[in-house]
């Protein structure tokens, strides 16, 4: 059945760059609209960044705006987040799944993304 599985964290010094990636399984993926979660320490998940079944519409939060891009494979079911000008504030995990939310999701393990000063 369905699988994400995230990777391509590290860590980095601030203003340096990352390439998340999201492998899906599942026949669900090409039809659906994608997230990228974010979750800081001590903090809930937020969205960060969202594509469209087609990768034509992408949309973002004011704090990733103009730094981070959000792109697809549909052929490789592969979501892709190129994280650039990385601040502290970055750090936490970051996670792939349905944008909107689907009731009772699964979450993968997420990939960590530590920032330093």
């Amino acid at each position: 059945q369905g699988q994400l599985v995230e990777s391509g964290g590290g860590l980095v010094q601030a203003g340096g760059s990352l390439r998340l990636s999201c492998a899906a399984s599942g026949n669900i993926f090409r039809i659906n609209a994608m997230g990228w979660y974010h979750r800081a320490p001590g903090k809930q998940r937020e969205l960060v960044a969202s594509i469209s079944s087609g990768g034509t519409n992408t949309n973002y939060a004011d704090s990733v705006r103009g730094r981070f891009t959000i792109s697809r494979d549909n052929a490789k079911n592969t979501l892709y987040l190129q994280m650039t000008s990385l601040k502290p504030e970055d750090t936490g995990v970051y996670y792939c799944n349905h944008y909107p939310l689907i009731p009772n999701p699964y979450w993968g393990q997420g990939t960590q993304v530590t920032v330093s000063s």
